[in-house]
């Protein structure tokens, strides 16, 4: 038998997962009745819009909905995505050949992944990255090839580096705008580099475009489907958890190139039925009829990240604002550097109670910051930042 110190093959490949030791700390704390602020996690705290709960419950008393659904998901949810995408990006898609229902961006990714990397195959993404941006790769047998990303220019630079110095050409490209967790945001004509450059290359593009929705100050985050030719090397993963506060309901959407859907669904095929039907079809009524809620909610993450970073500046320590998605990627004030991310982070929850993301858990590069989740109402992210005030003064 295996002793306790043999690990599985693929596990292997996964390091502890730096986040837990957090998570632990936050989890004792609590238990001690310390009243913990957590902007660690970005688990959306608003409720889902009420026409979309008494849909699913109408749905889920149907016994005829407690079947197998489909994997690829219900016709009726892949034509609203569609139109959906008509309507807010001018891109029209093929229900059937160019979207996929998905469990969630984490499900489509990490499969997208097992379907189209094999052994060997480099997949290029930025560094800071979301962990299943670089693990997922790992576990498919690719190789994660990450370029610094301080900004958006650098990271598209290096990348132009890459394909002119490197004999062996990138299999796919896997990037994310707006990006978690440094928030950087790009406009059309960088996506149509990106574009540009895999078609003169013969590489694919994963786009994870969970925080499309979420723009600041009159920005919108652009599809990488509106440029034009993408769709024969590009898909894009939507998700319903922020745009319409259904983190837990786990659906999400992979759309585009018809090649890479069609290896996807194959996939799934063999590992699921798709998402309880009563969701999907409660999920048919959040695109067709919440496109006003999707703007309350983006109103309500402007508006933290505007308490957020004044009560921060106040306290000493000066960011700048994000113009998209749920997060503040904030450094590490100069005289805690030298400590490190994780530690810093663990100081801020002994001392100030506040719980946030330490940056070395989204790769090397993101040593040096924290990430703050705009999870918590206004009072409590003041209260945060008077707390965190109090430590730094200390």
């Amino acid at each position: 038998m295996p002793t306790d110190s043999e690990e599985f093959y693929r596990i292997q490949k996964l390091p502890p997962y730096v986040f837990a030791v957090i998570n632990e700390m936050r989890a004792k704390a609590r238990a001690a009745q310390i009243d913990v602020i957590d902007l660690g996690m970005g688990n959306p705290d608003g409720a889902t819009p009420r026409v979309v709960v008494h849909k699913l419950v109408e749905a889920a008393r149907n016994a005829r909905n407690h079947r197998y659904s489909q994997s690829r998901g219900i016709p009726r949810l892949r034509e609203e995505i569609t139109r959906r995408y008509l309507a807010n990006y001018g891109v029209e898609l093929d229900p059937d050949r160019e979207a996929i229902v998905t469990i969630g961006a984490k499900d489509a990714l990490a499969h997208l992944l097992f379907a189209t990397v094999g052994p060997g195959d480099a997949v290029v993404s930025p560094n800071p990255a979301y962990p299943i941006h670089q693990y997922g790769v790992l576990m498919a047998e690719g190789c994660a090839c990450m370029l610094p990303m301080p900004d958006a220019a650098t990271f598209l630079n290096r990348l132009e580096d890459l394909y002119r110095q490197s004999s062996v050409k990138p299999k796919l490209l896997l990037i994310s705008f707006p990006h978690n967790p440094t928030t950087t945001c790009v406009d059309l004509d960088y996506l149509r580099q990106i574009v540009r450059l895999a078609h003169q290359h013969g590489t694919m593009i994963i786009h994870d475009f969970a925080y499309a929705d979420l723009g600041f100050d009159g920005y919108q985050a652009p599809s990488i489907l509106q440029v034009e030719g993408a769709r024969d090397v590009a898909v894009e993963i939507f998700s319903m958890s922020k745009s319409y506060n259904m983190a837990g309901w786990r659906v999400g959407f992979c759309l585009g190139n018809a090649r890479m859907i069609a290896a996807l669904a194959r996939i799934k095929s063999y590992l699921d039925y798709g998402v309880f039907q009563p969701i999907q079809i409660a999920s048919i009524i959040a695109l067709r009829e919440c496109e006003e809620d999707t703007r309350k909610i983006c109103a309500v993450y402007q508006k933290r990240r505007d308490v957020l970073v004044a009560g921060l500046k106040r306290a000493g320590w000066p960011v700048e604002k994000p113009r998209g998605s749920m997060f503040v990627w904030a450094p590490v004030p100069e005289r805690y550097r030298q400590i490190g991310s994780l530690e810093f982070s663990k100081l801020l929850l002994e001392k100030a109670q506040v719980a946030v993301s330490p940056g070395i858990g989204f790769g090397p590069l993101g040593e040096g910051f924290v990430r703050f989740a705009l999870v918590e109402n206004e009072q409590r992210i003041r209260q945060a930042t008077r707390s965190i005030g109090q430590f730094l003064k200390a």
